[in-house]
């Protein structure tokens, strides 16, 4: 891979991705909201068709990370960035003579909770009351068909809960809502968590993307490993120097969470410490990368010791577990 766009670059996965490929000598050009010129990165709203969409003249491959990472977004927003957006990216790359469409969605495809334990990518994708997940589900159908109708080639990501240094939902906010004593776990903790740590997943990403196999493919990227909310989350309260996570039963965490919730909607604010957070706590199933490991020869080579040390390690840097 000789060039590569990326949009959504200046966010926690596409600055990660944009960092191996140019160690690895690959031409990246980045598109997101303001325009960075020092690190390469173009303005431009994927919402909107526009000129930003010429930045994908002559590259190989566009990844496409950009997206509404959140519970709080509209049915409007989400579906307009989430679904719009992924339309306007294709469009993009078709234009430009792109030879692949890498395209980033969730494991939260197959749901918050009603999935299988070990569930692959056999298993049909479930709509539910969340727009993430609605408009994560509707953005793969805008991929998957630009594939079968042959205006390119596209290879889907449905990456496990990515942490690590940068990023937003898995580790800088939950440091901050530790620290003001706002987090709390339901099932007593012992809902199952499904890590990726980052390099991992750019691992898993580069492969599907350049191999032949990953062509017209779903792929699922996790560790290949689920550990309970409480363990994961432990680490983060070990790193503050403090006790807990605090578990409590399903339904007394979701009700601690309704008013706060409430209070923000009414004042226009957001927060994520919402109850569609506490329902996906609340998983029992794990995901199989059974299929990228066999096609794409995919093995996660950071476990979840060393991504937490490499991660405790960037938030001290920046300062973020001082009190």
């Amino acid at each position: 891979m000789e060039s590569a766009l990326i949009t959504g670059a200046a966010g926690f996965i596409g600055s990660a991705l944009t960092d191996r490929l140019r160690a690895e000598g690959t031409t990246v050009i980045g598109v997101d909201m303001r325009a960075e010129g020092g690190d390469g990165i173009v303005a431009g709203d994927i919402t909107e068709s526009g000129g930003w969409q010429a930045a994908a003249e002559g590259v190989d491959v566009v990844f496409h990370t950009a997206a509404a990472v959140t519970n709080t977004a509209t049915q409007d927003f989400g579906w307009r960035l989430n679904v719009l957006g992924t339309k306007n990216a294709i469009d993009a790359a078709v234009d430009a003579g792109a030879t692949r469409f890498v395209h980033f969605s969730s494991i939260r495809a197959f749901s918050d909770t009603d999935f299988p334990d070990g569930v692959n990518e056999g298993h049909p994708v479930r709509p539910s009351d969340s727009v993430y997940v609605n408009t994560k589900i509707a953005s793969e159908q805008v991929a998957l068909q630009a594939h079968a109708g042959g205006r390119i080639e596209v290879t889907v990501i449905r990456p496990g809960d990515v942490y690590g240094p940068r990023s937003r939902p898995w580790t800088i906010l939950i440091v901050e809502a530790i620290k003001k004593g706002r987090f709390v776990l339901p099932a007593m903790g012992r809902g199952v968590f499904s890590p990726v740590y980052i390099d991992n997943l750019v691992d898993g990403v580069l492969l599907a993307a350049t191999k032949p196999e990953g062509s017209g493919q779903v792929f699922t990227l996790s560790d290949g490993v689920g550990v309970s909310c409480k363990e994961f989350f432990g680490h983060h309260y070990r790193m503050l120097g403090k006790p807990g996570p605090r578990c409590l039963p399903t339904w007394a965490a979701v009700g601690l969470v309704a008013l706060p919730e409430a209070l923000a909607t009414v004042s226009g604010k957001k927060t994520e410490i919402n109850r569609e957070s506490m329902r996906y706590f609340t998983r029992t199933g794990t995901y199989s990368i059974e299929k990228a490991a066999v096609l794409l020869g995919y093995e996660p080579a950071v476990d979840l010791t060393e991504g937490m040390r490499r991660t405790e390690a960037w938030l001290r840097e920046q300062g973020l577990l001082n009190p």
